[in-house]
């Protein structure tokens, strides 16, 4: 397959980006890979997933994939894979035939880290014993598991294609096809969800022992069913008892959080996400697919990937469909509503070394946030207050240019 790539990328904005430091030293690099296709697609995902056919374009797909892969190459010549991750979509519709070649594609070109971590988003609707022991044959170390909840009542609600004893049995599954790493998706602040409704999902998923546990309140987003048809959810003050219940109940089991969702056991914090929320650089390819690359120059590019699949696989279209240099405008919020998701914050020092900025260019809007209790008064970190967290768009607004 063969794609244009004479033609320049496309930079918004407008603004030349002003100059800053070239960067000491580049950050971890991470690849992204998107594959866009559900059994069905649940009315609260604004994710770019699209209806699968009965026959998937597999093998077109994978080469696609490593074209596109092929055209973002120069940006990181010498360097090295610390984590990979297969989003969706579900991934796991694809076989691990397809997989392999793909990830046989993908060293060919990068060289792995020796102790890459490579995740597998799936669902439980799409488990098969066989598929997963192949999976994990082929170096794919880590999964994720959209459960979401165990109850009849509330998946249907979600529009989901498993039941609870499907999800029951997928953990299950993945560790006796050989993950010891394995994630439970769960969501929380369901249509007409009670307390004890959540706190029951919560002790199940518990009970399953994944090694890190995503947790998360639904949220209406645009461009969904559910937006245009909105389900009755939960009052506040239930949400507020659920967020505070839900927590204590993952501290007291051993899982602590480390990002605003995300809890983990001793040593299995997300890699691949802990490279993103600590401002490292990632490879997006695939349909719709996001990336962030740092250049020794001190440039920051993000990319995006055209969005559509049947745009995506056309040999005639481009791969990419737009770029933008981040300005020194834009890098503090860039950097930081990525660093203070992260519940202990990142090392101060990060800030230059992953900007090229400054860190005494923060000095007045941190300032200002640390009086108003959003932010710790840690010369050394980054960090918010727990009141930070809870109010993170408001802490964020004050490092908007």
């Amino acid at each position: 397959m063969t794609h244009d790539s004479s033609a320049s990328p496309l930079i918004f904005g407008g603004e030349a980006p002003s100059p800053r430091a070239a960067l000491p030293t580049l950050p971890p690099l991470a690849l992204y890979i998107h594959i866009p296709w559900c059994v069905r697609k649940c009315p609260y995902c604004d994710f770019n997933s699209h209806t699968a056919s009965p026959v998937l374009p597999e093998e077109e797909y994978v080469d696609a994939l490593l074209a596109d892969l092929d055209q973002d190459l120069h940006a990181v010549y010498g360097r090295e894979l610390s984590s990979i991750f297969f989003g969706g979509g579900t991934p796991s519709l694809f076989s691990a035939q397809a997989l392999g070649r793909l990830l046989k594609g993908v060293e060919q070109r990068i060289p792995f880290a020796s102790d890459i971590e490579i995740t597998l988003e799936a669902n439980p609707g799409t488990f098969e014993q066989e598929k997963f022991i192949a999976y994990r044959a082929l170096g794919i170390n880590r999964l994720s598991i959209g459960i979401q909840s165990f109850q009849q009542e509330k998946l249907q609600a979600l529009g989901r294609i498993h039941n609870g004893d499907e999800a029951i049995r997928a953990a299950g599954m993945a560790r006796q096809a050989g993950f010891d790493n394995f994630n439970l998706d769960l969501m929380h602040g369901l249509p007409d969800q009670s307390l004890d409704d959540a706190l029951d999902d919560l002790r199940q998923a518990i009970a399953l022992k994944p090694t890190h546990l995503s947790w998360y309140q639904l949220t209406l987003e645009p461009n969904t069913v559910f937006w245009n048809q909105p389900p009755t959810l939960p009052e506040d003050d239930t949400l507020w008892d659920i967020q505070e219940a839900g927590q204590a109940l993952l501290a007291e089991h051993g899982y602590a959080q480390y990002e605003v969702s995300a809890y983990a056991q001793p040593g299995r914090a997300a890699r691949h996400n802990l490279n993103y929320w600590s401002f490292g650089d990632f490879i997006g390819i695939g349909a719709g697919a996001h990336g962030k690359l740092s250049h020794p120059d001190g440039r920051i590019v993000r990319t995006w990937k055209t969005r559509l699949p049947k745009d995506y696989l056309n040999p005639a279209k481009q791969f990419q469909a737009g770029a933008k240099d981040l300005t020194n405008d834009e890098l503090p919020f860039e950097f930081l509503m990525n660093a203070l998701r992260l519940t202990d914050g990142v090392e101060a020092r990060l800030y230059a070394e992953r900007t090229g900025l400054d860190l005494a260019s923060l000095d007045a809007a941190r300032r200002e946030a640390e009086q108003s209790g959003l932010m710790q008064v840690e010369p050394s970190r980054l960090a918010a207050t727990a009141r930070g967290q809870l109010f993170l768009n408001d802490l964020l607004q004050k490092f908007l240019s």
